[in-house]
Formats: structure tokens, C-alpha cells, sequence
């Protein structure tokens, strides 16, 4: 059920392909409560179109391997230039299994979670009611098994590959706070974590709350990165 009475989520699309573009536009401007308000083919066109609308995106759809400006480079623009007045838009990347590594770094530059070019489209629908709402695409299966793909096959080097500072934060966390993390990288909501600790979907909040404060994420996606990254979870598990 979607709230028809409020102003519909603002997105846009970034694509270099205007064909995926406009199927983008006909599956979300079907729908009451969302509505497609800037189209871009490129990173660096997004980046400018994103600040000239000054606070009047709410979700953006940023493909990554674009000319000119790649959505990993977008994203990181599109964040930073975020303020009080003018919050940033929330940030979904469009990418398919064969992308490499630098998926993650867009990621640490803010974005809300991956969707595969391919996915249903009451998934992307889902997807951005969930990030316009302030969370993260973490749930479906398919962003678990793309996190699992890109961090296999992440060398040691790369960018988006765990840092000391990571791993202590990691280590600061209690033993609760660990498994509610674990569960987080397994896709489960808050409800569902309370449910498998036996605790109230209230304490799970301030699990959550205390974990990213700790490890300075934006996001779950961000702390389940991390997760990932510095061997809490790994592939397969």
C-alpha cells in the first residue's frame, strides 16, 4: 500500500542509455507516489543538474559505467555537496554481476545500495520508497549475493578494501552489537533481528544507531561494507 496523499519521492535517473531511461520513467511515473523529475546520460551532467535543482531530488538512480563522469565519481560529488538546507539526495547504483570492485567505492562515497540493472520492477519501486524512507537496499537477495561477488574477487589493495581503522572499529564493538551486525549482513530487518535475539524491535534501533555511530557509517549498507570487508561476515555464510 503506498500514501497517495503525500508529495510524490522525486527521482532521477542517470543512465548513459536513453532507452533504459525511458523504461525507468514508465515503470516509476506509474506510480502515484513517485515521480521521475531530471533524466542525465552522464555522471558530470548529473552532478550539475542534481546542484541546479538545489534540494529537489529525493532518490537517484546512478549507473556506473557511464562517459564523460562515472556514477562511482557522481556519487562521491552529489554527497559531499550535500548541506543542512539542501540534503544531499539519497543514491541507489544501478550495476550488473560483472562489475569490479569500484562498485564498493561508491558506496563509501555515500551511496544508499546497489540494484541490479536486471532486477523486477517492484524491486526498483521498492528500492526507492526504502531509501527515500531513510534506509538502506540491503533485504534483497540479490544486493547479498552482488556484495558477496564484488568482495570475493576485492584484492588486498583495492579501493573499498578494509583499513586498520575498520577493523578497530569493528573490535570496539560488543558482542551483541557484532551479532546484530551479522544478522544485518544476512538482509534482516529490524523486526526479524528481534525476533531472532529475542529482544524488542526498539533495542535493535539503538543496536543499529550504536553500530554505525562506531564505525562511522552513513547507513547498513555501509556498516554491512564493512562487515564484509573486515571478515565479521564472509561470502557464502
Amino acid at each position: 500500500m503506498t500514501d497517495t496523499t503525500a508529495s510524490p519521492v522525486r527521482v532521477a535517473l542517470v543512465d548513459d542509455q536513453q532507452l533504459v531511461r525511458a523504461g525507468f520513467r514508465m515503470v516509476i511515473d506509474s506510480q502515484p507516489d513517485l515521480q521521475v523529475v531530471l533524466e542525465a546520460g552522464d555522471g558530470a551532467q548529473a552532478v550539475q543538474a542534481v546542484a541546479r535543482a538545489a534540494g529537489q531530488v529525493d532518490v537517484v538512480l546512478m549507473d556506473v559505467r557511464m562517459p564523460t563522469m562515472d556514477g562511482l565519481t557522481a556519487t562521491a560529488h552529489i554527497t559531499a555537496a550535500g548541506t543542512d538546507a539542501a540534503p544531499a539526495p539519497r543514491i541507489i547504483v544501478l550495476t550488473t554481476f560483472d562489475l569490479d570492485e569500484y562498485v564498493l567505492a561508491a558506496i563509501r562515497a555515500g551511496a544508499s545500495g546497489f540494484l541490479l540493472k536486471d532486477a523486477p520492477p517492484e524491486e526498483m519501486l521498492a528500492a526507492i520508497r526504502t531509501v527515500h524512507h531513510g534506509d538502506a537496499v540491503i533485504a534483497p537477495s540479490s544486493t547479498r549475493r552482488l556484495l558477496e561477488h564484488l568482495i570475493t574477487a576485492l584484492p588486498p589493495d583495492a579501493p573499498g578494501a578494509a583499513a586498520d581503522p575498520a577493523r578497530r572499529a569493528v573490535a570496539d564493538l560488543t558482542e551483541r552489537e557484532r551479532e546484530v551486525l551479522v544478522l544485518m549482513a544476512k538482509g534482516r530487518s529490524n523486526t526479524e533481528i528481534g525476533q531472532d535475539l529475542f529482544v524488542a524491535e526498539a533495542t535493535v534501533k539503538t543496536h543499529v544507531g550504536r553500530i554505525l555511530a562506531k564505525l562511522g557509517a552513513r547507513d547498513r549498507v555501509q556498516a554491512v561494507v564493512t562487515a564484509y570487508e573486515t571478515g565479521l561476515v564472509r561470502p557464502g555464510e
